[in-house]
């Protein structure tokens, strides 16, 4: 029995080994399954730390908060030049099922009441005015992201890097929400104009509301196209976060170089 107990009591330093070594092979896979966002978060929030966390993490050891920041930046600023460009050219909004514009809740009545008389196919180009009026007002988002992302302070940074998911994306619709509402609207009411959706909508509610029987029915198509088209501007910034939070943006720039390819 005392042989046995020994044998047993020897046996635990060798375990407590094999379970360290374990861990330790384990640690890298841990770090590495981890994106990068929340790797640099951990690091500027551990200042104390901050060289034992960098140890662990050889991706962004030896390159200075201002290196991870401007990484960020830069990152993001990439992201955001991608969502624009995406929306602001034709068929952005119009064929693309998950932002596309429909027309205002309350004029669905008269779309109805307008088919049921052979004259729907006018609310039907109304609607896909109205998503070419918001395609052409996005372009205007790129200075205002390109504002949001140099004013960013270091502190907003670390916000971001330690945040939720869609932490840079709240950022960015507290930041840029009213301004680029403002830059968006004359540019709305413009391109409708242009595009006839004015003349179509006034054309669209003589006809509807020459039937009898018609209540009157009225929508701010303008802001409708601003409201839906900063949803869709920021639906899709939301996913470029999250694909930047698994995977840096392409290493198209000199300092996302220097950041990520190491």
């Amino acid at each position: 029995m005392k042989s046995i107990a020994l044998k047993s009591i020897e046996s635990k330093p060798i375990h407590l080994k094999t379970i360290i070594i374990a861990a330790t092979l384990l640690l890298p896979a841990t770090t590495a399954s981890a994106g990068w966002m929340d790797q640099i978060g951990g690091i500027l929030n551990n200042s104390g730390s901050s060289k034992s966390a960098t140890a662990s993490m050889p991706s962004v050891a030896g390159l200075s908060n201002s290196d991870m920041i401007a990484g960020l930046k830069d990152a993001l600023r990439v992201g955001s030049e991608r969502v624009v460009g995406k929306l602001g050219k034709t068929d952005g909004f119009n064929a693309d099922p998950k932002i596309h514009i429909p027309l205002p809740e309350n004029l669905q009545s008269v779309k109805s009441a307008l088919s049921a008389v052979g004259m729907g196919s006018m609310m039907d180009d109304l609607e896909v005015r109205l998503n070419r009026a918001a395609e052409a007002a996005t372009p205007k988002a790129k200075r205002i992201f390109g504002n949001a992302i140099q004013s960013m302070s270091f502190d907003d940074a670390k916000k971001i890097l330690s945040g939720p998911n869609d932490a840079a994306t709240d950022y960015f619709k507290g930041k840029m929400t009213t301004p680029l509402s403002s830059e968006m609207r004359p540019i709305v009411q413009k391109a409708l104009n242009q595009a006839g959706a004015v003349q179509a909508y006034d054309n669209v509610m003589g006809k509807y509301q020459s039937l009898p029987f018609m209540p009157d029915v009225k929508a701010n198509l303008t802001q409708h196209v601003v409201t839906l088209g900063l949803s869709g501007i920021f639906h899709y910034m939301a996913e470029e976060e999250a694909a930047i939070r698994t995977n840096p943006v392409k290493r198209t720039t000199a300092i996302l170089k220097k950041v990520f390819g190491r």
